[in-house]
């Protein structure tokens, strides 16, 4: 494993305390020793993660238009508050438990969240301000491409050391681009499609969260493996 600030979690590793600098953040300065003590706040992630798994699995169920749904706006309320708020907040708790990646995924898909249902609120103006569905239809595919972006760009950090955050990552990036291809193209299939892949990606979310929850429990019933690969 590497001994680099931005890959540990303080939790999994112990940074050893020599006479040497070790850089945090990408700040090394002569005389300076900056090492992380161990963190007595607790894991954050399955809140977060769960958050992130009920929101996007509540969506997913509606764009495959379960039950005949059509107009999914009831998740606003839980894209704030669960995917958003609660998530959000867990990223910010793994700034100081020392997890970069943790506390950078969870704080964006937080952040992604409540942008996405402030989209949707009426009185945020925002589709008001599209007097073509067309045109706010490409837009909203742009933000889906952005989203998109960034999920790709988070994948190489966990890629060869934990499968499972590489398999939900990357049902994510399916999702997503599906998802963008049916507000480009205005196709229902693609909706259903993204859906599809959406629920899967809910799925998965729950299953570490869940294997995250019961790593916290000293005499836990059962253990899930995430495939953590060795450093």
């Amino acid at each position: 494993m590497s001994r680099s600030s931005d890959a540990q979690d303080v939790e999994k590793a112990d940074i050893e305390m020599t006479g040497n600098t070790i850089p945090h953040d990408g700040d090394t300065k002569a005389g300076v020793v900056h090492a992380r003590r161990p963190s007595r706040i607790a894991n954050p992630v399955p809140a977060g993660v769960f958050a992130f798994a009920a929101t996007t699995w509540l969506l997913s169920m509606y764009n495959v238009n379960t039950r005949g749904i059509h107009t999914s706006n009831v998740v606003v309320g839980m894209a704030l508050f669960g995917g958003g708020l609660t998530q959000f907040i867990a990223g910010m708790w793994e700034f100081p438990r020392g997890n970069v990646f943790g506390a950078t995924v969870l704080t964006m898909y937080g952040a992604f969240w409540m942008s996405y249902a402030t989209i949707f609120i009426p009185g945020s103006g925002v589709m008001l301000a599209f007097s073509d569905e067309t045109e706010f239809n490409n837009a909203f595919g742009m933000y889906l491409i952005v989203w998109l972006i960034l999920t790709l760009l988070f994948i190489p950090p966990v890629v060869r050391r934990n499968m499972a955050f590489t398999i939900l990552l990357s049902t994510l990036a399916v999702t997503l681009i599906m998802l963008s291809g049916a507000e480009f193209t205005g196709s229902p299939r693609l909706t259903k499609a993204g859906g599809v892949f959406g629920i899967m990606t809910g799925l998965i979310a729950f299953y570490i969260a869940e294997s995250e929850l019961l790593a916290s429990e000293a005499r836990a019933i059962v253990r899930l493996p995430l495939g953590e690969l060795a450093q």
